[in-house]
Formats: structure tokens, C-alpha cells, sequence
């Protein structure tokens, strides 16, 4: 079994690392706005936290031409970055 966390809060990134059991991270757009930070750079400060496990970043693009440019743009963020995407006719 593996454990991820859904959030976008980086103490409690840090406190379930702490733990020793944390498997990756799941965040989206809207928990990060949550926090009242921008997007990218959240994912920077998750991704300095937590370095080798999986971190996934959902696009807001409903196109396949802006989910293709989103995705990219949030893989070069960080190589253990996994793309979300909606399912759409589209994608």
C-alpha cells in the first residue's frame, strides 16, 4: 500500500514526510489557491520537499493544445512531476 497526500499545504507535506510513510503528493489548481500562492511556484517548494517520490499537478486546460503546453510547462518544473489530465473528447 502506498500513501499520498492531497494538498497543497508544505507543513503538511513536511509532516507526513516526518512520518516515513509518505509515497508522493497529489495537488490541483484549486488547493493551491486555497493557500493563496501561485501555482508553479508551489510546485517548486513541494518539489524541494519532496525530491524523489511523485508529485501530481493537474492542468486546467480543457484543450488538447493547452493541456499539451500546461503539461509540458509543469514537467520542466521538476523530473518526479506526474501530469494530470482530465478525461475530455479532447484528451
Amino acid at each position: 500500500m502506498k500513501f499520498f497526500i492531497d494538498t497543497a499545504n508544505i507543513e503538511q507535506i513536511k509532516e507526513a514526510k516526518d512520518l516515513g510513510i509518505l509515497a508522493g503528493v497529489t495537488t490541483n489548481p484549486s488547493l493551491v489557491a486555497k493557500e493563496g500562492v501561485d501555482f508553479h511556484d508551489r510546485l517548486r517548494e513541494i518539489t524541494s520537499v519532496v525530491t524523489e517520490d511523485s508529485v501530481s499537478a493537474e492542468v486546467i486546460a480543457l484543450d488538447a493544445e493547452g493541456m499539451i503546453k500546461e503539461g509540458k510547462e509543469l514537467a520542466a518544473i521538476a523530473p518526479n512531476i506526474t501530469v494530470k489530465v482530465p478525461m475530455t473528447t479532447e484528451a
